[in-house]
């Protein structure tokens, strides 16, 4: 992933651009300083929608000149592993639901030269995947229900989010956290003040804002 120019990764949601003129989407969202794309991939069977087709995804990484992650949302998700390596994502999320063999599923990532990822959902405790945090290099931590845009932050996840981060480097864990879900300025501001590293964008806090220069820079300014 991209080195922020301040400590943030600020990681618009390509769901949330517009797919009719998507490379001027792209190169917008690059000058107005994105560390990175996020790309969702859903199989209408993990999540009950579907998200950015393979050939949006495939389009993105290959004209992009930032670092592209793909979050997963799909069962089995060791199938796909190689695909998107092979488009060019640089970090690849999995749901540990969905997944099996999640642990053999990460050292498959890792093993392809990029960066391996989980995504937790809002029921999913920290309990619950404590023992394979150490086979990641990023956590995505969930503050909405997967799969569909536009959703309201659920409060009750803080807790886990501030475990996340203090679980970050220690114990034998080299992670950064990422929060997915309504990131507007008033709970980047607040997910910061806890440590979390990275935010993905979506309608809550860029898309729909305006320009996106100005509101990148507000918010890498929180």
């Amino acid at each position: 992933m991209a080195t922020a120019t301040t400590n943030k990764l600020l990681l618009p949601s390509m769901m949330c651009a517009d797919f009719g003129s998507l490379r001027d989407e792209v190169t917008a969202l690059e000058a107005a300083g994105a560390d990175g794309f996020h790309l969702d991939l859903m199989d209408g069977n993990y999540v009950p929608n579907y998200g950015m087709g393979l050939q949006d995804i495939a389009w993105i990484c290959k004209n992009a000149t930032v670092p592209c992650d793909v979050h997963m949302m799909a069962v089995d998700p060791g199938r796909y592993v190689k695909l998107f390596a092979d488009m060019g994502a640089r970090v690849i999320y999995v749901h540990p639901e969905a997944d099996t063999h999640v642990a053999r599923t990460l050292a498959a990532v890792r093993e392809l030269g990029i960066h391996p990822g989980i995504a937790i959902n809002p029921g999913t405790s920290f309990a619950a995947v404590e023992t394979i945090l150490p086979l990641v290099d990023y956590v995505l931590a969930m503050t909405v229900n997967p799969g569909f845009a536009g959703q309201r932050w659920l409060d009750f996840v803080n807790p886990k989010i501030g475990q996340l981060v203090a679980a970050s480097h220690a114990n034998g864990n080299n992670y950064e956290v990422v929060v997915d879900g309504n990131c507007s300025p008033e709970r980047i501001a607040q997910a910061s003040a806890m440590g979390v590293k990275g935010f993905v964008l979506g309608t809550a806090g860029l898309f729909g804002h305006g320009d996106y220069r100005t509101s990148m820079d507000a918010l890498r300014a929180l």
